[in-house]
């Protein structure tokens, strides 16, 4: 069989392009078999639990095979692609290695080459994979001799242990949540039979060992078989229509908004507080902006304002913009305002953030969350942009709904909620008259954001946007 020699092929992996992310989904390939690549060229693009990111190769070559199809969830380090770079040549090796020779291959990386992707660095020492399926590996006389006298034995005296696999036996292939799901139903992994790609064990595997373990066994006959009770018919299996539902996998963006909503909502005690406002002469600063010069060109709309009033609030009562640290059993006080956005995609809802929103002047203000917008909409929201969030603003309005209860972000103290602004019937010096209105909700951590923090805050933003003059004598 011919194969390619180890320095002549590449096999680029999976990184961690957030921090701490553990799988990604592959959304599009950009490159085929038989394509040449070079150094820094986007090859495909992934999905984590962050947001949708572009991979490019690390080095020149030409494709030789994509491992895993559009769709597929890949472990964090598993290989992707395979890359057989620039001058190298295939050579003749034989299919199967002899027994007393195990197979190892060293993963090579170039050496000098710098990262490309945040949490995308190179390996400094050289990895041993294990032996392919097939290829024996030797016996592990040391590791045994050293259990043995662990044990209080001689090691001449000690053989293999029965639960141990025999040699050239691989260890079985499964994510660590299905190693764990086995662990806690006390299934053994090297007896399950795999049914994933390349022989990996999946949960419903697991689940399947579980069901062969402990189904009933019907007692031997002790009498004649006509006197043998039959056993109860199974339970039939838990089924869907299929033609009047569809199930959709829980995964990238969606699964980790779900992780982290219900941390949030069952770790940080929930306080809403709510306050309906006038907001007439905020909409007609609104339009009067729209034909500033100074404006031109910028996304001039009600949410600049409120953004506008929220940093106005958190300047007058800084303590509001804080966090808790569990572990230290601290508040930490932050001394710069990193304003959340909220911001529903197709893939989900995320909250990217306007970094050191409390210096930028309202032109600034205008252009970066024109940026955020935009740059959500396309998809293109980078895990760095989702960071380090301290408050947050979600307008639940543009969908026509009064307001809500927000839940707050993991790890900020406060998250403002803003209603639909429609004209209602208002008294106003004396008189009820059509004017326009809005009602805001403000979630706050009552871990560290009392009642009369959260109200004081809550109450200025309304009175900065009653009276928007207050931009100027509040700031």
């Amino acid at each position: 069989m011919t194969t390619m020699t180890e320095a002549s092929v590449r096999e680029f992996k999976m990184p961690d392009v957030g921090e701490g992310l553990t799988e990604a989904e592959i959304l599009k390939w950009y490159v085929q078999p038989g394509d040449k690549v070079t150094d820094g060229q986007v090859v495909c693009e992934v999905e984590t639990a962050k947001a949708a990111v572009e991979l490019p190769i690390p080095y020149d070559g030409v494709v030789r095979e994509l491992h895993f199809p559009e769709g597929t969830t890949v472990d964090v380090g598993t290989s992707i692609i395979a890359v057989e770079v620039a001058g190298a040549a295939p050579a003749e090796v034989p299919a199967q290695a002899p027994a007393a020779e195990p197979a190892q291959e060293e993963a090579a990386e170039p050496q000098g080459r710098q990262p490309v992707l945040v949490g995308y660095g190179v390996s400094t020492s050289a990895t041993k994979r294990r032996p392919r399926k097939g290829q024996e590996a030797p016996a592990p006389q040391a590791a045994t001799a050293l259990q043995s006298e662990l044990n209080g034995h001689s090691a001449s005296a000690v053989t293999a242990p029965a639960p141990a696999p025999a040699a050239g036996q691989d260890r079985p292939l499964a994510k660590p949540p299905v190693r764990k799901l086995a662990k806690d139903l006390g299934v053994d992994l090297t007896t399950v039979v795999p049914s994933g790609p390349d022989g990996i064990i999946t949960r419903e595997d697991v689940h399947a060992a579980v069901a062969v373990t402990v189904a009933p066994q019907a007692p031997e006959p002790v009498t004649a078989p006509a006197a043998v009770t039959p056993a109860p018919a199974p339970a039939p299996a838990v089924t869907y229509d299929g033609t009047r539902e569809t199930r959709v996998p829980v995964k990238g963006v969606r699964k980790a908004t779900a992780a982290a909503m219900v941390g949030s909502a069952f770790t940080a005690p929930h306080v809403t507080e709510f306050v309906t406002v006038d907001v007439t002469r905020t909409m007609r600063l609104v339009e009067e902006l729209k034909q500033d010069k100074d404006m031109q060109g910028l996304r001039v709309n009600p949410l600049l304002l409120i953004a506008k009033a929220l940093l106005v609030a958190i300047k007058r009562n800084p303590e509001i913009n804080a966090s808790w640290d569990e572990a230290g059993q601290e508040i930490v006080l932050k001394h710069y305002v990193n304003l959340g956005i909220a911001a529903a995609t197709p893939r989900g809802l995320i909250v990217p953030n306007i970094k050191d929103a409390h210096v930028k002047t309202l032109p600034q203000l205008a252009e970066a969350l024109g940026e955020l917008v935009s740059t959500a909409r396309e998809g293109k929201t980078s895990p760095a942009a989702m960071q380090g969030g301290t408050v947050t603003i979600t307008n639940v309005g543009v969908f026509g709904v009064d307001t809500g209860t927000p839940i707050l972000n993991p790890g900020e103290s406060a998250i403002l909620a803003v209603g639909a602004i429609k004209l209602q019937p208002w008294v106003h010096k004396g008189k009820v008259k059509p004017r326009q209105v809005t009602t805001l909700a403000l979630s706050f951590d009552h871990r560290l954001v009392d009642g009369e923090l959260g109200s004081k805050v809550l109450a200025d933003v309304a009175a900065v946007l009653e009276q928007p003059k207050r931009l100027i004598t509040w700031a």
